[in-house]
């Protein structure tokens, strides 16, 4: 996988990367306990997770069975820095709508989707 594969996502999903040197580290274990309750409202956001270490990725965090790719050119493509998390949002346009490198609550994450210009859209089309 490299960066031209997330441009399939275009228009049609957002993207959330979650990035470590390591799965195991506490950050990375804790956002995937934090988004893996959340399957329904993930989905109806439109939104595609992917895991990414310097080595590997997946698409997905509700399976025990995750298929693992050896591919390492998006980790290096998306890091920025040199802290051992990361997390972007990557919005229906393909553009960055957040980086940070600390737990992104489902609160922060839901605000800046449901904020998006798309989703106000379609939740006012819902009503």
């Amino acid at each position: 996988m490299n960066a031209q594969d997330l441009l399939k996502h275009q228009w049609e999903d957002r993207v959330l990367l979650l990035i470590a040197h390591n799965t195991n580290t506490p950050k990375f274990q804790n956002q995937l306990k934090t988004l893996q309750n959340q399957e329904k409202n993930l989905k109806d956001r439109k939104l595609v997770i992917y895991q990414i270490t310097p080595s590997y990725y997946c698409q997905g965090v509700f399976s025990e069975e995750n298929k693992w790719t050896k591919r390492p050119e998006l980790y290096q493509k998306m890091k920025t820095n040199d802290n051992t998390f990361e997390v972007i949002l990557i919005g229906l346009d393909g553009g960055e709508k957040l980086r940070q490198n600390e737990l992104l609550t489902i609160d922060k994450l839901f605000a800046i989707i449901d904020g998006m210009p798309m989703r106000r859209a379609k939740t006012e089309n819902k009503n």
